[in-house]
């Protein structure tokens, strides 16, 4: 699999994250529920439930900001989070199957609609022959980058390619473009090096970019299978803290914060 080189050492862990709050952890014996995020947003959409909605929920809630995919959920896995909220289910079953985990969805949250940018052109289909198109070098979003392009008929690929497809599963390629594979987090920096690159929505957002307004092309959200999910360790499903969280995600407060603060970038799901 091909994915974010990311050390996992103690060290890399104190290096890849920031803590917003004063919490102690997952297992930490106190009742606050430690939530892994990236920034942009899951952080942001965490910070408002914080702030405005969990006093009043009775929950204690610390977030804990990550700087790539991975980190996320080691330390969910590891205990040193009791949840995390970054990933869509076809990610996180990958990660389980990969890794050995054993990490559960509870609830759709939000989608943030994975877009093609470019500096060179307004419209995808306006690609030169032979372009270079960078897409994530991790599995499952490069699965997804390659299927936004073959929906728009850039390229061909085989029958059955699901979210695990690769270049390798490409059977046309009438533009004969070029994919450079870079981790998630480098692609907004590509963008003066390639005609194109596929960006995660929060990489997009994290670097400036608007997908509403600046991509040349963006993910539908009818039967998007590509939700952001609050994750958990298998058996804390029910833990009432978990069950709290999960339903000030989905409440109207939160629908209405996403689409005022993100204007189509991010899209409410959960809920209605």
């Amino acid at each position: 699999m091909r994915q974010i080189a990311f050390p996992l050492a103690a060290a890399a862990l104190a290096l890849g994250l920031t803590g917003c709050g004063a919490g102690s952890g997952g297992g930490s014996g106190d009742d606050t529920l430690v939530v892994g995020a990236t920034a942009v947003p899951a952080g942001e959409v965490l910070a408002y439930v914080k702030k405005n909605l969990a006093d009043k929920a009775g929950l204690k809630l610390e977030v804990k900001e990550f700087t790539d995919y991975v980190l996320p959920n080691t330390a969910l896995q590891e205990g040193s989070l009791d949840a995390n909220l970054y990933q869509n289910v076809p990610f996180l079953d990958n990660f389980n199957k990969t890794k050995g985990t054993g990490l559960v969805p509870v609830v759709d949250a939000y989608l943030p609609p994975m877009g093609a940018y470019s500096k060179k052109v307004k419209d995808i289909s306006d690609l030169r022959s032979g372009a270079t198109v960078a897409v994530p070098n991790e599995l499952t979003n490069e699965g997804r980058a390659l299927r936004l392009l073959a929906d728009k008929g850039l390229i061909g690929l085989k029958k059955g390619a699901g979210v695990t497809a690769s270049p390798a599963d490409i059977t046309s390629n009438p533009k004969r473009l070029t994919f450079k594979e870079l981790e998630p987090a480098q692609l907004p920096r590509s963008l003066d090096d390639v005609d194109a690159a596929v960006i995660n929505s929060n990489y997009a957002l994290d670097a400036g970019l608007d997908p509403a307004k600046d991509s040349v092309l963006l993910e539908s959200v009818k039967g998007n299978e590509y939700a952001n999910v609050l994750a958990v360790k298998k058996g804390d499903e029910d833990d009432p803290r978990v069950k709290k969280l999960a339903g000030l995600l989905t409440s109207p407060q939160v629908r209405g914060f996403i689409k005022d603060k993100y204007q189509g970038s991010v899209l409410p799901v959960a809920g209605g």
